[in-house]
């Protein structure tokens, strides 16, 4: 029988706001000639590098000294009114956020509830366990660390927005309305879309590739008749490719928040996908 993804709705935080007492991170540490060096290569977070505003993609995190590459999509973005904003890695979260010199405080997170496969749940726990309390924040060869009191650390690298055209698009849920629900177990990261300059997608359904003739006008994309390969695969790959078949017909919505796609037909159900940490060449003939 197909599996059942667990759904879950979304768990918010506290209502209440703390202000952001900096919006940027301000020089810190030893200084030395124009004031940004600190000796060893680095240089502290300066007035003109901001942590609030920025779409701050998760590149690895490190616990106990050992250190975990982030899955495509963990991200973390903090705006003027005192909230944090992002994705663990599986599940997105919201949380009270502070900025005063070099310090950025995280408090009272609200995360969904989406059921996570390993190793995205070692890779969440981890994330995080590190992303709460105060953290030191230095800047270093373009990337932002931040590092909790005990030695633990994030390491981040600002990405900018992904375009629809170009973008390898890795499918990491299944949507419903408002709320999300998980792959069908062993299907993560197996489906992909990517939108040509020809007016065509084209990738793979979590077990087939498939091809297809698409249009946008807006916040709408119409795609045309779908032609897959015929390959015959497990249960929970053919549920997603079902999943994702069913959407995929006629004239749906779609809707880009930096680095995220949801795709959603007339009906609410849908799927989102994350972008690749690159953008990729289309294939052959885009």
């Amino acid at each position: 029988m197909p599996s059942t993804p667990k759904k879950q709705p979304y768990a918010t935080a506290a209502a209440a706001l703390v202000p952001l007492l900096a919006l940027a991170l301000t020089a810190c540490g030893t200084q030395s000639g124009n004031g940004t060096g600190t000796g060893d290569g680095s240089t502290s977070v300066r007035p003109d590098v901001p942590v609030t505003g920025v779409h701050w993609t998760v590149e690895s995190v490190t616990v106990d000294g050992r250190e975990t590459a982030a899955p495509a999509g963990a991200h973390v973005r903090i705006d003027s009114k005192g909230r944090a904003k992002g994705n663990f890695g599986c599940n997105h979260f919201d949380a009270r956020a502070a900025v005063e010199g070099d310090t950025v405080t995280l408090s009272d997170t609200g995360m969904t509830e989406i059921g996570c496969p390993e190793p995205l749940q070692g890779f969440e726990d981890a994330l995080k366990s590190v992303l709460t309390g105060k953290l030191k924040a230095t800047l270093k060869d373009g990337r932002l660390t931040l590092t909790t009191a005990g030695g633990d650390t994030v390491r981040l690298g600002e990405q900018p927005p992904a375009p629809l055209v170009g973008t390898k698009w890795t499918v990491n849920s299944l949507v419903s309305g408002r709320a999300a629900t998980s792959l069908p177990p062993g299907t993560e990261g197996r489906a992909t879309l990517v939108f040509g300059k020809d007016d065509s997608v084209r990738g793979t359904l979590g077990c087939n590739q498939f091809s297809a003739a698409v249009t946008t006008d807006g916040s709408t994309m119409t795609f045309g008749r779908v032609t897959t390969t015929r390959k015959l695969c497990a249960g929970p790959q053919m549920e997603l490719e079902r999943a994702l078949l069913t959407t995929m017909k006629g004239k749906v919505r779609y809707a880009i928040e930096h680095r995220s796609l949801t795709v959603t037909a007339a009906g609410g159900t849908g799927f989102a996908a994350g972008a690749e940490n690159r953008t990729t060449t289309a294939p052959a003939g885009q």
